[in-house]
């Protein structure tokens, strides 16, 4: 009989999961806070894209995390490296001083206001972080398509996908 009761729980599971993937957005636009340039989802068609959705607020974690990855980037020539951050304008540019300006030049630093973006994605929110509640830290790889082929979902600010497995899940995703 129990066999019975798995069988739906996971169909459940399954069609909840293509659910939450169905939910993404086919494009979007971002600005950025440390440049004059913009993100469009639809111009990136061809390659992977790498969002990666970091914290609200100073975050030094979130420092860390965007200076290993664009300082790793270029061995990834297929993959479209976007930093995203649901602070103001002047708070990102105040949190990307923490960055070499030859990698900002290169990786400007994008906005989500109000963490928009992450929410149609379904990156979970409610995190406490310097007494605000926001979406846990992510790393979503969109694949050439623009559909998501992967998603990490930290469980807190020091939980962040590591350079060197994002490079090894790009090469099988890529074969």
């Amino acid at each position: 009989m129990k066999f019975e009761y798995r069988i739906p729980l996971v169909a459940i599971l399954l069609i909840g999961t293509l659910f939450a993937k169905a939910q993404n957005p086919v494009d979007f636009e971002l600005s950025s806070a440390t440049d004059k340039s913009r993100f469009v989802l639809s111009e990136a068609k061809g390659k992977f894209v790498a969002l990666h959705f970091l914290l609200k607020t100073e975050c030094p974690y979130c420092l860390l995390h965007t200076h290993d990855y664009l300082s790793k980037a270029a061995s990834l020539p297929n993959v479209i490296q976007v930093f995203i951050k649901p602070d103001t304008e002047e708070e990102i540019e105040e949190w990307a001083k923490g960055l070499p300006e030859e990698e900002l030049a290169q990786f400007p630093i994008f906005r989500d206001p109000e963490a928009k973006l992450a929410a149609q994605f379904n990156i979970p929110d409610g995190y406490g972080f310097h007494n605000q509640f926001v979406h846990y830290p992510a790393l979503i790889l969109l694949g050439p398509d623009g559909k998501e082929v992967f998603r990490y979902i930290g469980k807190n600010n020091t939980d962040r996908y590591p350079f060197e497995k994002f490079k090894i899940k790009v090469q099988e995703l890529s074969q």
